[in-house]
């Protein structure tokens, strides 16, 4: 398993691929590496530089990245860099792709150029001054874009583009712009309109067919006309950052377009939740979702959000975190185990129904284990993990027989409570194949319309 950047979920959406670990690499992964092969005496003695060793090795991550030399090898790699053209930390990244392109040849590289133009009120128009000093930047570094584009809040009138296009040396027809959509999903087809897609494919010299636009058409109309809208309360403690849970966000309006409806999401602060209010807060919601996080706080707050759907039968889905505070709810109010918490939370609870796991078996069948005082980073347990489903559950509806998912976390739920739980009337309808923990918990239907915590 790997932590990677959110735009890879965008990728995996938009290209339909499934990203593995050698899909994003940070200037960290790269200089780590780098010290490794010199500490092996790969560089056999020579003095470590950015060029050519840094940049040869980002090369080398790029590669991997596009499966250069396996089966998995692909025809055309997107390879984006982060960062703002001119800062320091892109330049290695900069200077290495520039390489890779020479090295190359001609029309075996494209490069598109991001920029923004801002739109100046008090004045009344749009700028194009900074699009003009990125595009020169690059230059300077020895990158000459092949389309330009130009993000603003509208639509760049052709006297601006023609402007950019003579400042920046970009032909017009790569002058892109790209102005804000009420949905993501409209842009392919913006982009399609003035040519992108032709433009990149002429420079690479692909032979393609004309681009059939009608699925991103038809999603574009999913979204324009649900015929429903359910309101859905996510309980977290991120909820400044929507960003934080982008992937969860993602998700349940995929879900929605599939059922053709609109999910309105609605952010709640689980510090803002109390006993004494929750029926206040959530009580005009549909469902509710409680996402992951770290540490003590608002972690009550989540609890009460846990209750509150159980006990008013609310649709409920824990998700990480989420399935641990649902745990604990239900070991404190239905079987008794009062104070019952997480170790996380309370390390003296009386009652640790979630705690940490201290030693596991990786899928390559490595031994990893960790304490309480290891390191935050790197002692999670990463990656896809294969669990079996109990049959007539609510998880085998869903799944089947097997369900394999990705995982980001540190504690489980204590395997030495499950059957207090058990009797109390939790269903632990999934348990991972090697080590036995708990994967899924749910209340059964006779109980519970819909209620789920699941630890991916």
């Amino acid at each position: 398993g790997a932590e990677t950047d959110l735009d890879l979920g965008h990728y995996e959406r938009f290209i339909e691929t499934r990203m593995k670990k050698s899909n994003n690499f940070t200037t960290g992964k790269i200089y780590q590496s780098v010290l490794e092969k010199e500490r092996r005496g790969d560089y056999l003695g020579k003095t470590v530089q950015v060029i050519p060793h840094v940049t040869n090795e980002i090369q080398e991550f790029i590669r991997k990245g596009s499966g250069e030399g396996t089966a998995d090898a692909v025809d055309v790699a997107i390879v984006e860099i982060g960062g703002t053209v001119g800062d320091i930390e892109s330049l290695p990244f900069l200077e290495a792709v520039r390489q890779m392109s020479l090295r190359m040849g001609p029309n075996h590289s494209a490069f598109v150029h991001l920029s923004y133009v801002p739109w100046i009120a008090a004045a009344g128009e749009l700028k194009t001054k900074p699009t003009q000093h990125t595009a020169q930047k690059l230059r300077e570094i020895g990158i000459q874009a092949d389309a330009l584009l130009c993000r603003a809040d509208r639509r760049i009138p052709d006297e601006e583009r023609a402007k950019i296009s003579l400042f920046s040396n970009v032909p017009e027809w790569g002058v892109i712009s790209m102005w804000d959509v009420d949905t993501i999903y409209k842009v392919p087809r913006i982009l399609h309109e003035q040519g992108l897609d032709g433009l990149i494919c002429d420079k690479l010299r692909l032979n393609t067919p004309p681009a059939n636009l009608k699925r991103w058409d038809d999603l574009v109309y999913a979204v324009e006309h649900p015929k429903a809208t359910v309101h859905i309360a996510m309980v977290g403690k991120y909820v400044d950052l929507s960003d934080s849970y982008k992937s969860l966000n993602e998700a349940l309006r995929h879900a929605g377009l599939k059922n053709q409806a609109k999910v309105a999401i609605d952010y709640i602060d689980s510090e803002t939740i109390t006993p004494a209010n929750v029926a206040q807060i959530l009580g005009r919601f549909d469902a509710i979702l409680v996402p992951g996080g770290f540490g003590k706080r608002g972690t009550e707050g989540k609890i009460c959000a846990a209750r509150y759907a159980r006990e008013n039968k609310v649709p409920y889905l824990g998700i990480c975190l989420g399935m641990q505070v649902a745990t604990i709810e239900y070991a404190r109010h239905v079987a008794g185990l009062k104070d019952a918490n997480s170790t996380e939370f309370e390390p003296d609870t009386p009652h640790p129904v979630i705690a940490l796991i201290t030693e596991w078996k990786d899928k390559d069948g490595t031994i990893q284990q960790r304490d309480a005082n290891s390191d935050l980073g790197g002692t999670m347990r990463l990656g896809a993990q294969s669990s079996d489903v109990t049959k007539g559950t609510l998880a085998h509806s869903i799944y089947g027989d097997v369900v394999t998912e990705r995982h980001r976390h540190r504690y489980e739920a204590n395997v030495n409570y499950l059957d207090t739980l058990r009797k109390a009337g939790l269903v632990i309808s999934a348990l991972t194949q090697r080590e036995q923990l708990t994967e899924i918990v749910e209340l059964p239907q006779a109980v519970h319309p819909w209620y789920v915590g699941v630890q991916f």
